[in-house]
């Protein structure tokens, strides 16, 4: 999909501002490779990332784990916008020709934009959602057991990101110029339109998503190394890593999509080479933020060694016979023992997906 420039018939002393500033030579044809490479790595690793976490966690998401629901939720998101890349791969290689007609062009902007929105939500409950395991195991969960609010709640998340999302895509079309192409083009008042979607973005996407992750992640630590029986300290680090990299995935996008905001409001405020390095770089940063398609199954799922080891006891059912019967003698007790384990793990670890694994 294609941003649409507000101010490029602006006019300064009779001569169109483009033609009268302009100095700076971008080389198209470079970032048009780079698009296209950058799609094919998060095409190919996202999918098969994404794939094997729903995989190997659905089969556990009526679970009490209300860490491992938001996981699922996730990689479902993550995973909607992975079956839309090859539509864009194509769209960058034919110089933002588009070629499946108008259903698909608001279909695949409308995905996108869904994403851009539930990742960011499922991710701060998540977060939020561990914090108050390690710390307050008592007080109610966000996405608590009892399967009815549950899935109430995140359906109301869902919807949520649907409304925020079709704000903006009202206004995705498929205009015939020279070669047909899909943009966000609103008929009427494109300034007051694109400044409120972008400062919603800025809100719901980012800041507001960001102050839950990086506050929580820090009580989390806090929580940790003041915890007597905690041996893992050395993975403390790791938590830091989740807000690190949510805001390195994110920050460049909202940072150009605000100074571009600026220069709607004010056209002359920035130089014709500003703008053109802006635009320029305006897709490179919007592909470069779908990294946290590969990066959330990382950190949340593949550096968990209980993921690990159901990923190997799922491999492996599917490639032997079925596992061995629990052995008689098995009682209670042992029960009791592992469930007990299984807390202390909860609370030393660093990763979300070892919480109730």
């Amino acid at each position: 999909m294609t941003l649409e420039h507000n101010s490029s018939f602006d006019f300064y002393n009779g001569t169109p501002w483009f033609v009268y500033d302009c100095t700076i030579h971008l080389d198209a044809d470079g970032r048009k490779i780079a698009l296209f490479l950058l799609y094919l790595v998060l095409f190919m690793v996202g999918l098969a990332e994404n794939t094997l976490v729903v995989w190997v966690n659905w089969k556990r998401r009526h679970s009490a784990n209300g860490v491992l629901f938001c996981i699922i939720n996730v990689s479902l998101s993550d995973l909607m916008v992975i079956f839309t890349m090859p539509f864009f791969m194509l769209e960058v290689t034919m110089e933002k020709v588009w070629i499946w007609g108008r259903f698909l062009c608001k279909v695949t902007h409308l995905v996108y934009m869904i994403n851009f929105y539930s990742s960011s939500f499922f991710l701060a409950f998540m977060t939020l959602e561990r914090y108050l395991s390690l710390t307050k195991p008592n007080a109610p969960a966000c996405f608590p057991p009892q399967n009815k609010r549950r899935w109430v709640l995140c359906v109301g998340v869902w919807l949520l990101a649907l409304l925020l999302a079709l704000l903006e895509n009202v206004h995705v079309e498929l205009l015939e110029w020279d070669e047909p192409g899909c943009y966000m083009v609103p008929e009427q008042y494109y300034t007051e339109w694109f400044v409120s979607v972008s400062f919603l973005c800025l809100i719901f996407q980012f800041l507001g998503p960001a102050s839950v992750i990086i506050t929580c992640n820090v009580l989390i630590v806090r929580a940790i190394r003041s915890a007597p029986d905690v041996q893992n300290r050395r993975d403390v680090w790791l938590v830091h890593v989740y807000s690190l990299v949510f805001v390195a995935c994110w920050l460049p996008y909202h940072l150009v999509l605000f100074l571009l905001t600026i220069d709607d409001l004010d056209p002359h405020l920035f130089s014709c080479n500003t703008v053109g390095v802006l635009y320029f770089s305006f897709s490179l940063v919007q592909c470069l933020s779908l990294f946290h398609c590969i990066a959330n199954p990382i950190l949340y799922n593949f550096l968990s060694k209980s993921f690990r080891n159901n990923l190997i006891n799922a491999v492996i059912s599917r490639i032997s016979l079925p596992p061995a019967t629990t052995p008689a003698n098995a009682g209670p007790n042992n029960k009791g023992t592992t469930a007990v384990k299984e807390r202390k793990l909860s609370n030393a670890s660093t990763s979300h997906s070892d919480i109730g694994a």
